[in-house]
């Protein structure tokens, strides 16, 4: 049996002070203070074991949330909190931060990789790429360390995203989290029931009410964006049925709006056919979904590792939570930085099938930017050359 790191408590008061991990929603808050344990690391393949292993020595009232890695055989990183509580607490001012900004890559050499892709998309071969999501990164450095409790309502601002802070392992050098606000529902689990909700298929939004609404009719018809879309929703239907007694998408595909952009989406739900599995085994099996990944999985994240000039670390993940009785909810690792110190990386990704335009995709890219940016209080434009 895996055994878990235990952590002493701190001394301080732990509800008083900023929390370990955060997870706001709209009507739903999960704040963890202090670390009490660490799970076992490991891969994907091995999760749903020592998560077992450890809800049996723990109990089933504890609580393990973190963060998995976008490379399914790299180390996750899960922790059970001190305590929880649900009510967040008042958030300090922010005080504004001056910034540096270095992209890699910028616009044009964003645009070149996708091109790149297509072309391989293009080429004849055993094992078609159907689909691949391919991210840039953008540095900002600030003059001072980012206030994370400051942070948080502003990256909650949001009623359609999920906020969450998670903390990283130790990289020698300012404690690491990853923060973010993402939109799109990996899988959560309540008894037998589960939902997910994936999103595919972007288009940013307009401030004016009339572009706006042309912005999503045209997405809404876009042929590309649907196709991008069917591969995701239909990857995690596969996925799910084997263990599901009823499984749907009663809605079908619908439009979903952030502050900052248009997508594509179709709410699944479903009841299992085991109330005992839990929902980090299930979010396991299905990260990275080709919202994130591409299809196959195999040959899309092998080519992502070639061709992206960063490693993604826990970006295009997941993060969430489980309990001892299974029950949990895990999204997506996007519109998300990783933050250390005073620095910030951001991420965005887009989806590369047969017939993207590699400006077009750059342009999203940048899009998605938008809700970490504004959080933090930095303005960008990027205009094509």
């Amino acid at each position: 049996m895996a055994t878990m790191t235990k952590h002493l408590p701190a001394s301080a008061t732990v509800a008083g002070a900023t929390p370990l991990l955060a997870f706001v929603s709209a009507g739903n808050v999960l704040l963890g203070h202090g670390q009490l344990a660490t799970l076992p690391r490991g891969p994907a393949a091995t999760l749903g074991a020592r998560v077992g292993d450890f809800f049996r020595a723990a109990g089933p009232e504890a609580v393990l949330a973190g963060a998995l890695p976008f490379a399914r055989e790299a180390a996750d990183y899960l922790v059970q909190p001190l305590q929880i509580s649900r009510a967040l607490p008042a958030a300090p001012a922010w005080a504004p931060l001056r910034w540096s900004l270095r992209h890699e890559p910028d616009a044009a050499g964003y645009a070149a990789t996708v091109q790149r892709a297509l072309d391989l998309m293009a080429r004849p071969g055993a094992e078609p790429l159907t689909k691949i999501v391919l991210s840039r990164s953008l540095i900002a450095r600030a003059e001072r360390p980012i206030d994370l409790g400051a942070l948080l309502p502003r990256l909650a601002a949001d009623p359609a995203v999920t906020a969450f802070i998670v903390p990283l392992p130790d990289a020698g050098g300012a404690p690491r989290v990853l923060a973010g606000a993402t939109p799109e529902l990996l899988l959560a689990k309540q008894g037998r029931q589960i939902r997910s909700h994936p999103l595919a298929g972007s288009a940013r939004r307009q401030a004016d009410a009339t572009a706006d609404a042309s912005a999503a009719a045209a997405l809404a018809r876009s042929d590309k964006d649907r196709r991008e879309h069917v591969i995701v929703a239909d990857f995690i239907l596969d996925t799910l049925a084997p263990f599901c007694r009823r499984l749907s998408a009663p809605e079908g595909t619908t439009l979903f709006k952030t502050r900052s952009m248009w997508h594509l989406g179709t709410a699944i739900e479903g009841e299992l056919k085991d109330e005992g599995i839990s929902s980090a085994e299930l979010a396991a099996l299905l990260h990275p979904t080709p919202a994130v990944c591409g299809l196959p999985r195999e040959r899309a994240a092998r080519l992502i590792g070639e061709i992206e000039p960063h490693d993604r670390g826990f970006y295009a993940g997941a993060v969430g939570w489980c309990d001892g009785r299974g029950d949990g909810a895990w999204h997506v690792s996007i519109r998300c930085a990783e933050i250390a110190g005073e620095q910030a990386r951001l991420y965005a990704g887009a989806g590369i099938v047969p017939g993207s335009d590699p400006w077009a995709e750059a342009a999203e890219t940048g899009a998605k930017y938008a809700a970490l940016l504004a959080a933090l209080g930095i303005e960008m434009e990027e205009k094509r050359p």
